[in-house]
């Protein structure tokens, strides 16, 4: 009896016949950052490329043939308006001048005797007639060969620079024919071809801000000096001419330009940061903290500012945005906003 009351209390013990009951799994919070929506003005910036060009840009063509004999500016080299730039011919014209002149001189001398013998009624107003036509000839000869003569100096229509010589000293060049290319780059021009949905936001005068690819970071500030009023037949675009100071000379024709357009001002849009969005399934989704709880809301958007972008749809001021863990939620996950 003894040995099978000893048995039977080691059979019952701790170790043997105990079933233990899981409890329920700990509830998921996932911790999140929120932001309060709040509304406030954004810019809705049209930013589009186009290629820099020297305000003025003008190839100096020989205004007759001729051999060049002389060349002043060298390329890169700053010249003035008005100023001698090349002499073409200029040795043989200054001759056929000496000469027009010269035959002018005698004629003028023969009219003026003639003149006095008339007046003394030695020979016949037929005679004087004769004398006066002649001197008339040879004095439009002077002008011809003065004019001629002069468009053998080429000067400079402008302030700027020597880009391209196309001559050398000694050549021949036929009238009509490139001898030198002159920029100015004080200013520069920039054309953009604007869609049509946008021109109606741009007008003359209005300032743009730019970037230029080859200087990096660096923003200048220019302005619309044109807006077209026909577009173009194939882009159906519309070309706008923004110049900008170029002072420096930094800024170099051939050059790629981002120029911003500020089309219209929202004065109190609701914003969220881009990378707050979330993708559903194709829809754009935000999730909000509602006591505790992620909420999701479905938005359409409007004007995009750098990193922020309008919520037209979806989102109202005063809402707690989840801006970091949202996509680790769903909607009705419990969160903890830190």
């Amino acid at each position: 009896m003894i040995g099978l009351s000893a048995l039977l209390a080691a059979g019952c013990g701790p170790s043997e016949g105990k079933t233990e009951v899981a409890g329920p799994p700990p509830e998921r919070v996932v911790a999140v950052s929120v932001q309060t929506v709040q509304p406030g003005p954004m810019k809705d910036v049209l930013i589009l490329p186009g290629e820099t060009r020297p305000s003025e840009d003008v190839r100096l063509a020989a205004d007759q043939s001729g051999q060049v004999e002389w060349i002043g500016p060298r390329e890169g080299q700053a010249v003035k308006k008005g100023e001698l730039v090349a002499k073409i011919e200029v040795f043989s014209l200054k001759a056929a001048l000496d000469n027009a002149e010269a035959a002018f001189k005698l004629s003028d001398e023969l009219y003026r005797r003639r003149q006095r013998l008339f007046e003394r009624k030695i020979i016949s107003r037929e005679e004087l007639d004769q004398s006066e036509t002649d001197r008339a000839v040879k004095m439009g000869g002077v002008r011809q060969a003065r004019v001629q003569y002069e468009q053998g100096f080429l000067r400079s229509p402008l302030d700027g620079r020597v880009n391209y010589l196309h001559v050398d000293p000694g050549e021949y060049v036929s009238r009509g024919n490139p001898v030198l290319d002159l920029v100015n780059i004080d200013r520069i021009e920039i054309d953009v071809n604007v869609p049509e949905m946008d021109v109606r936001y741009l007008k003359p005068g209005q300032p743009v801000m730019l970037r230029v690819d080859a200087l990096g970071e660096e923003v200048f500030q220019g302005s619309i000096d044109f807006v077209a009023y026909k577009a173009d037949s194939t882009t159906k675009t519309f070309r706008i001419k923004v110049m900008v100071d170029n002072p420096d000379h930094r800024i170099r024709p051939g050059m790629i330009a981002r120029v911003a357009f500020l089309r219209r001002v929202v004065p109190d849009a609701l914003a969220a940061p881009l990378f707050a969005i979330v993708d559903k399934g194709g829809e754009r989704v935000l999730f909000v903290e509602d006591n505790g709880v992620a909420r999701s809301r479905t938005i359409s958007i409007g004007v995009i500012e750098k990193d922020r972008v309008q919520i037209t749809k979806g989102l109202e001021s005063g809402d707690r945005l989840i801006v970091s863990g949202q996509k680790m939620v769903e909607d009705g996950i419990k969160v903890k906003a830190q």
